[in-house]
C-alpha cells in the first residue's frame, strides 16, 4: 500500500494531466447523449410506432463490445478524441431514450387529460406536465450513462485519446500493477464522484413533497436543496473551465506543430519519445505525441489520412503487411522496396533505417528448452502438437507469422492462445503456455529469463525499425530528415533491449528513459 502510494505521488503530475483529460472527454460525451437522447425519448413517446425501432437500435449497439465499436469507428473518424467520445455517446444513449420514454409514457393519462382540459396546449402540456413529472424517471437514466461512460473512457487510450485508460494499457503492457492501480483508482473515484453529483441533481428535480423523510420540514427540504444547488454549480463551473482550457490550449499551438504517433508496446513509446525529443531539441518544431494506437493499421491509417505526420515502423511489417509481399530475407532488397513503394503509392518518406532488428522470434522457459532439448525454431516444431503457444492477435493473422511458420513445418501447437502485450508472458511464467511470440529487443526476455530460439532458417523477414513521415511534412519541414537520420545510428540491437528493458523491468517511463539517453549521447 505505501509502495502504491510512493508511486503515486512520484507520477502525481502524470495522473492529474489524464484525469483532466478523463474529465474533459466523458463530459463532453454524456453532455450530447443527453441532448440526442432525451429528444429523440420524447419523440418516440408521442410517435407511438418509432418506439420499438428507436429502442431497438439503441439496444443492438448496446450489445456490439466496445473494443470492436471502437474498431469499426477508426476508418470513418480516425483516432483521438472524436472516436472516443462518439463511442461513448452511442454506449451512453440506451439509458437515457429509454428513461425518457418510460416517463413521459408512465404519466397517468388521466392527469394529462386534465392538463388539456384546462386549455393547455401539447407543447405547454410537455413543457409543464410531463417533463417536470418524468424528471426523476430520466435523471435516473443520465445517472446509469454518466457513471458508465467513465469506465468505458477508459478505452479512449486504445486510440491516443489519453485518459487514465492510458495508465491502465501502459500497466498491462509492462505488468506493473502499480500503474495499472494509479490509472484505475482515480476512475474509480471519479464515477463515484459522478454518481454522487448526478445523485444531487436527481434530488433537484424531485419534487419537495416526495423528498419528505425522517420528519424533515420543507424548511429543511428547501436549504439542503439550496446547498447541493452550490456544490452542483461550482461542479459545472470546473468542467466548463476545464473543458474551456483544453479547447485554449488545442488552439495556441505554436504554428510549427508535427504529430507522432506510436503502436501499443514499450520500444514504441520509447521511440516515438526519443525522435520527439530530438526533434523539439535540434529544431523550432513542436512535437504532439500520440503514444499507444494500437498495431500496425491504426498508426499507418493515421499517417496516410494526416492524422498523424510521422510513427517509426518495421521493414518487415511494411514489406510483408502493408505492401503484401511474400516474406524477404535480404534486408537491403526489403527496405529499398519498401522505401520506394511507400513513396510512390502513398507519398511516405522512409529515411534511414535504424541499426537493430527487432525481428520476431519464439521463446519458452528454460525448463522446456531443457526438456524437448529446444535450440531453435526448427527443433520446436518436433513437439509443436504438445506444446501451446501464447501470440498476439497481430502474430496469429500477419502473413509472415503464424501463416508463415505453417507454411514453412507445418505448426500445429496442442493450443494457440491469443494474448496480446505483456500477458503472454505472465502467461508463460505461470506455465498457462510453453511458447511465445516476442520480438529480439523485447526487455521483458531478460526479465523472464527465457531461451529464445534461433531461427536458422530465416523464416521470419528482417525488421529494422524506420521512421515514416509524410511527404507534404518533409517538404514543409526539409530540416526533419537531417535530425531524424542523425538519431537512427545510435540505435543498435544492444540499445533498445538495454532502453526496453528499463521500462519493462525497472518500471521506468518511457518518456524518462529516452530523454535519460540522449543526454548521455549528448543529442539534447
Amino acid at each position: 500500500m505505501i509502495t502504491l502510494i510512493n508511486y503515486m505521488v512520484a507520477h502525481g503530475s502524470q495522473i492529474w494531466s489524464l484525469t483532466i483529460e478523463h474529465i474533459e472527454m466523458t463530459a463532453i460525451a454524456v453532455g450530447i447523449s443527453i441532448l440526442i437522447g432525451v429528444p429523440l425519448g420524447i419523440l418516440i413517446s408521442y410517435v407511438k410506432k418509432l418506439d420499438k425501432p428507436v429502442i431497438g437500435a439503441a439496444n443492438v449497439v448496446q450489445a456490439i463490445p466496445s473494443m470492436a465499436l471502437l474498431g469499426l469507428g477508426i476508418p470513418l473518424l480516425g483516432i483521438g478524441v472524436l472516436p472516443a467520445v462518439v463511442m461513448v455517446i452511442i454506449y451512453s444513449l440506451l439509458p437515457i431514450i429509454k428513461n425518457t420514454y418510460t416517463g413521459i409514457s408512465g404519466i397517468d393519462p388521466q392527469l394529462v387529460e386534465a392538463a388539456y382540459g384546462i386549455g393547455l396546449t401539447k407543447w405547454q402540456v410537455l413543457k409543464k406536465v410531463k417533463l417536470p413529472m418524468a424528471l426523476p424517471i430520466i435523471m435516473a437514466g443520465v445517472r446509469i450513462s454518466a457513471v458508465t461512460a467513465v469506465g468505458l473512457m477508459t478505452m479512449a487510450a486504445f486510440i491516443g485519446a489519453g485518459g487514465l485508460g492510458y495508465l491502465v494499457f501502459a500497466g498491462i503492457r509492462t505488468v506493473n500493477n502499480y500503474q495499472i492501480l494509479a490509472g484505475a483508482i482515480p476512475a474509480c473515484i471519479l464515477a463515484l464522484i459522478v454518481d454522487f453529483l448526478m445523485g444531487l441533481v436527481e434530488k433537484l428535480v424531485t419534487p419537495i413533497s416526495l423528498q419528505k423523510k425522517f420528519g424533515a420540514s420543507k424548511e429543511q427540504v428547501r436549504k439542503s436543496r439550496k446547498r447541493e444547488k452550490v456544490v452542483l454549480i461550482v461542479a459545472a463551473v470546473l468542467i466548463c473551465l476545464l473543458i474551456g482550457n483544453g479547447i485554449y490550449s488545442s488552439i495556441e499551438k505554436t504554428q510549427k506543430t508535427i504529430t507522432i504517433g506510436s503502436k501499443d508496446f514499450t520500444e514504441q513509446l520509447i521511440l516515438c519519445n526519443l525522435y520527439s525529443d530530438v526533434i523539439e531539441k535540434q529544431t523550432d518544431i513542436n512535437v504532439v505525441r500520440k503514444e499507444n494506437l494500437g498495431g500496425t493499421q491504426v498508426c499507418y491509417e493515421a499517417l496516410k489520412k494526416g492524422e498523424i505526420d510521422m510513427y517509426v515502423d518495421y521493414t518487415g511489417t511494411i514489406y510483408c503487411d502493408l505492401l503484401k509481399h511474400s516474406a524477404a530475407t535480404d534486408m537491403n532488397k526489403v527496405y529499398n522496396s519498401c522505401k520506394s513503394e511507400m513513396d510512390s503509392k502513398y507519398n511516405i518518406k522512409l529515411l534511414n533505417q535504424c541499426n537493430f532488428n527487432n525481428t520476431y522470434t519464439l521463446a519458452v522457459r528454460k525448463d522446456t528448452s531443457k526438456k524437448y532439448n529446444i535450440k531453435s525454431i526448427s527443433d520446436l516444431m518436433n513437439y509443436d502438437n504438445q506444446l501451446r503457444l501464447g501470440c498476439t492477435l497481430e502474430f496469429q493473422n500477419r502473413g509472415d507469422c503464424m501463416p508463415a511458420l505453417k507454411s514453412k513445418y507445418g505448426a500445429n501447437f496442442k493450443k494457440v492462445v491469443a494474448l496480446d502485450g505483456s500477458p503472454r508472458y505472465t502467461a508463460l511464467k505461470n506455465k498457462e503456455v510453453e511458447v511465445v511470440d516476442a520480438f529480439a529487443t523485447d526487455g521483458l526476455l531478460l526479465k523472464y529469463n527465457l531461451v529464445v530460439l534461433k531461427d536458422m532458417d530465416q523464416l521470419f523477414p528482417p525488421y529494422y525499425a524506420v521512421p515514416c513521415i509524410r511527404g507534404e511534412i518533409l517538404k514543409k519541414y526539409p530540416e526533419l530528415k537531417k535530425v531524424v537520420n542523425s538519431l537512427s545510428p545510435y540505435l543498435t540491437d544492444k540499445v533498445m533491449m538495454k532502453l526496453n528493458y528499463e521500462v519493462d523491468v525497472k518500471g521506468r517511463e518511457p518518456a524518462d528513459v529516452a530523454k535519460e539517453f540522449l543526454q548521455e549521447k549528448g543529442l539534447i
